[in-house]
């Protein structure tokens, strides 16, 4: 899977809208958006984040570190 459908996955498994999601990382409501369009990826202190919450809520979280790594914003994808 590429990222931005990996972070949809991982928010909507949560039962989490887009803002409620953003609330719990600490990021912005638009931060989050632009994550799941593709136009932008999370940055090391928001993946830290995204892990802790997949610790905390007993998530897999090795896809979305893996999908993390491969994704180019605006550019061909390896997944």
């Amino acid at each position: 899977m590429i990222l931005p459908e990996e972070i949809k996955r991982l928010r909507t498994r949560c039962f989490l809208t887009q803002e409620d999601f953003a609330k719990t990382l600490g990021v912005a409501f638009s931060t989050v958006n632009r994550w799941e369009q593709g136009k932008s990826k999370p940055n090391l202190v928001a993946m830290k984040h995204v892990k802790a919450f997949c610790e905390e809520n007993d998530i897999p979280y090795a896809d979305i570190e893996d999908a993390w790594l491969d994704y180019k914003v605006g550019g061909k994808n390896n997944g």
